[in-house]
């Protein structure tokens, strides 16, 4: 696969990117709505010089990725929904080890086993640790195919800058979903960054009792997450949450799309000539994109927040935007998680609506715009 656009599956789409960002290990465990991201992998990771295993199970697969990364190379894993809840524990002590890996969560309607169908009812699990420990996730939010792509490319870098680990938090309907992608160009040995903390033994010479043969060796690294004082473990845990405001600073992305008039014209400040805005990711973006146009057919100033990075949030952006006195609808594929960010942003300034599905149930463009209409009593 070169430059050119291609036809492909989120889920493949996520694979081959991670493939080509110099991922080199993949432990996983078979779950739809994520099993082509996982046959992907089966069927390539070897031939590029990696590892693939089927675990016996979530947990073993989390604690297979985090013993890769330890060693020293990209590794990811996979799943969805029940089977990241079951990831968790491996999760918070990869964070608590300052342990960077991948995951993604390609999501489906729950709780319990729940279905197999969309939804985004693990924004909590992602956005607010999701196991025990005061720690954070880089979360990030594509949607669409080629935004998979590229968002699996820099959750691997952003992993690896704030060595944490990052999610790629995709609903089950985009990563089951087909569209053209250029992928990310293939990353060369040098262009995957250096890892001077792994374990292992290095920088003294020592003798080999076989061979009778001197080598460079390094005095051996111990990686864990343990720390039986209080006070040492609060120390480490408030310069981690030091990183994560740096992290506040230089990752948080969004985009806004800006109200337009009947004619497809701009209409003036983004920000105050609103009738509404609307917030929503993912799937759930796509549809009030549909339903942004259906307002501004019948003159009624729309807007279209849509926060890319989960964790960290735009708070700041947001309430630029939404916190001006004119209403905010959240449309979401869950029953008020994303809704509780977007009110932490807009802080009473402005009305917050919800428009809510949970169980697998995705919102229509013709709802979301009769919602439009309620809320602003047309």
């Amino acid at each position: 696969m070169n430059s050119e656009k291609v036809l492909m599956k989120g889920n493949e789409a996520i694979a081959e990117a991670a493939l080509r960002a110099g991922c080199r290990a993949y432990f996983g465990y078979p779950i739809t709505p994520q099993n082509e991201l996982i046959a992907y992998m089966a069927r390539n990771m070897m031939a590029r010089g990696g590892v693939f295993i089927q675990a016996e199970s979530e947990t073993a697969a989390i604690n297979m990725v985090y013993g890769a990364s330890c060693a020293g190379v990209r590794a990811m894993t996979s799943s969805s929904s029940p089977g990241v809840s079951l990831k968790q524990e491996g999760i918070s002590y990869a964070a608590g080890a300052d342990v960077p890996l991948v995951l993604v969560n390609v999501v489906r309607g729950g709780p319990g086993l729940g279905s197999i169908a969309p939804a985004q009812s693990d924004y909590f699990q992602s956005t607010r640790g999701g196991g025990h420990g005061d720690y954070r996730c880089l979360v990030l939010a594509p949607w669409s195919v080629q935004e998979s792509a590229d968002l699996t490319s820099l959750a691997f870098d952003l992993a690896d800058k704030y060595r944490m680990p990052a999610i790629v938090l995709a609903d089950g309907m985009i990563g089951q979903m087909m569209e053209g992608v250029v992928l990310p160009p293939a990353r060369s040995a040098g262009g995957v960054p250096a890892r001077d903390w792994t374990v292992g033994r290095m920088a003294e010479t020592a003798v080999s009792v076989e061979t009778g043969k001197g080598g460079a060796v390094r005095a051996s690294r111990h990686i864990t997450s343990i720390h039986l004082v209080p006070e040492e473990l609060e120390e480490k845990t408030r310069s981690r949450f030091g990183r994560y405001e740096k992290i506040k600073a230089a990752e948080t992305r969004f985009e806004y799309a800006a109200p337009r008039a009947a004619d497809g014209s701009a209409s003036g400040d983004p920000a105050q000539d609103v009738d509404l805005t609307l917030v929503a990711y993912g799937t759930s973006a796509r549809v009030c994109l549909g339903a942004k146009m259906l307002a501004e057919r019948e003159g009624i100033k729309t807007g279209l927040f849509r926060p890319v990075s989960l964790w960290p949030f735009p708070h700041e952006a947001l309430g630029k935007i939404a916190g001006t006195g004119k209403p905010v609808l959240t449309v979401e594929m869950s029953l008020g998680q994303l809704v509780e960010d977007v009110k932490l942003a807009v802080l009473g300034r402005s009305p917050v609506h919800l428009l809510g599905h949970s169980g697998g149930v995705i919102p229509a463009e013709e709802e979301v715009f009769a919602e439009i209409k309620r809320v602003l009593g047309k």
